[in-house]
């Protein structure tokens, strides 16, 4: 079975052609098909679309109705975990990824091109400002967190049974789902597209402060380079602290420093200064050490297992 997940937020303008989308993709696959519909506490009338659309549908569909908002990847976490499969593949509700991205997902997934199908946004239509921030967040992101993540980020994606299985074995909270998927290794494969406008109106849920809370949980919960930074700071800190102790030193006895006490403190704050963020990073790489255990994922993840007999 093609599992196709959906989350769902505040989207009731773009429900009707959504059902219509998703009811022309069986006819492009080549075995039994399911929509599943994740409403991630959506305050409009989509979970009454939802309800009047697909009975009539033809397709079989089913609907999570989660207590509250949690954010879009724990609603797509929750659509993997009901969905059938062995074949899965993510769609935005507001149909701005084309539907034919779904389709080449799963085809690659049944033809056993890869394990893991990520889309590559091509091109992408939002003001100048947005795709201004959003180059300046995912380069910075790929040269200093997880160098495989494509240029501009990954919006959807499909995977199999045993990719999906990998990544829901993984309870992390303040996480990110994609980057999960890239940490998880197996075989990966790539769709490229553009990116259409939002369909139905209305603004996403992605706001100023979803998208602050996202990067923190991309950079701590994938990378130790804050606490990196904090050591090597504090080191050439310490280091450098002599030679600009013996260049205040100088400069007093030169005369230039006339300020009583300013020699002292100066030599005593770049001095410990120093000492402090150098501590503060060691410190660190120890918590970091211990958060590491406490996420639970596993040492190693077994791709594929074969049994010959004679």
């Amino acid at each position: 079975m093609y599992s196709l997940v959906i989350p769902v937020f505040r989207n009731a303008g773009s429900l009707p052609r959504l059902i219509e989308v998703v009811a022309s993709l069986p006819a492009c696959l080549d075995g039994p098909f399911e929509g599943v519909f994740v409403i991630d506490g959506s305050p409009d009338e989509s979970l009454a679309i939802l309800r009047r659309l697909l009975p009539t549908a033809s397709f079989p569909g089913t609907v999570l109705t989660l207590s509250r908002n949690f954010g879009s990847f724990a609603a797509i976490r929750a659509g993997l975990e009901a969905a059938q499969g062995p074949f899965f593949a993510i769609m935005a509700a507001d149909l701005q990824e084309p539907p034919e991205l779904a389709i080449e997902i799963f085809r690659r997934l049944r033809a056993g091109e890869a394990d893991v199908v990520v889309g590559i946004r091509e091109g992408r239509a939002d003001p100048l400002p947005s795709r201004l921030a959003a180059a300046i967040f995912w380069g910075l992101y790929r040269r200093f967190v997880q160098h495989e993540m494509p240029p501009g980020g990954i919006d959807v994606f499909g995977c199999n049974d045993a990719a999906r299985q990998a990544v829901l074995r993984i309870h992390e909270r303040n996480t990110s789902l994609v980057g999960l998927l890239l940490w998880i290794g197996f075989r990966r494969g790539e769709v490229r597209y553009r990116r259409r406008p939002r369909h139905g109106g209305g603004r996403g849920g992605w706001s100023l402060a979803r998208k602050l809370r996202y990067l923190e949980d991309s950079v701590f919960a994938f990378s130790d380079l804050p606490i990196r930074l904090l050591v090597w700071i504090g080191a050439a800190g310490t280091v450098l602290a002599p030679v600009l102790g013996l260049a205040i030193l100088i400069a007093r006895l030169a005369g230039d420093i006339e300020v009583p006490g300013y020699t002292a403190l100066s030599l005593l704050v770049v001095f410990f200064g120093g000492l402090n963020l150098a501590s503060l990073g060691l410190v660190g790489s120890y918590v970091w050490r211990a958060f590491e255990n406490t996420k639970g994922r596993p040492g190693s993840i077994v791709l594929s297992q074969e049994r010959f007999e004679p």
